[in-house]
C-alpha cells in the first residue's frame, strides 16, 4: 500500500512538471508529504517478554513501555479532533493512524498513553494478559 502510494505521488510530479515547469515547492512538498505517508501509515503493536513496543511505519519511530510499569489497561473512544499521528491529548500521548478507538495505558508513575487500533478487544486482552505474566 505504501509503495502504491509513492508510486501515485512520483506519477503525479512527472505529469505536473511536465504540464507546468519544475517548481521547487512543489517538489519539498510532495517529498515531505511522501516521508510523512512513509512514516505514519502503518502503526504496529508488539508485546514481547518484558516490554510492549509500537512503532509507527519501519519503525524509525517507536516507543516501548515495560511491562512492570504498566498499572492497568482499558479500551477508550477517541473523539475525532484528536487526530491522527503523535499527539499531546488531555489524556496523555496518543498514537493512532487510523479509527476512533484506542488502548489506555496507566503507568504506575501515573502518565497516559493511549495506542490506536482497529481491533481494541484482542490489544487489550494480549496487554492483560502480559501484564499478567510478568
Amino acid at each position: 500500500m505504501i509503495i502504491i502510494a509513492l508510486v501515485i505521488v512520483l506519477i503525479l510530479i512527472v505529469y505536473l512538471t511536465t504540464v507546468y515547469g519544475f517548481n521547487w515547492i512543489a517538489l519539498s512538498a510532495f517529498v515531505i508529504i511522501g516521508v510523512c505517508i512513509v512514516l505514519f501509515a502503518v502503526l504496529t503493536v508488539l508485546i514481547e517478554e518484558d516490554v510492549l513496543e509500537i512503532r509507527f511505519g519501519p519503525g524509525l519511530i517507536r516507543k516501548r513501555f515495560p511491562l512492570k510499569d504498566i498499572e492497568l489497561c482499558r479500551i477508550v473512544k477517541n473523539p475525532l479532533y484528536y487526530g491522527w499521528g503523535i499527539r499531546l491529548t488531555p489524556n496523555g500521548w496518543l498514537y493512532n493512524v487510523s479509527g476512533s478507538y484506542a488502548v489506555e495505558i496507566k503507568m504506575k508513575t501515573g502518565k497516559k498513553y493511549r495506542i490506536g487500533t482497529d481491533v481494541p478487544n484482542e490489544l487489550e486482552t494480549a496487554i492483560q494478559q502480559s501484564i499478567e505474566r510478568s
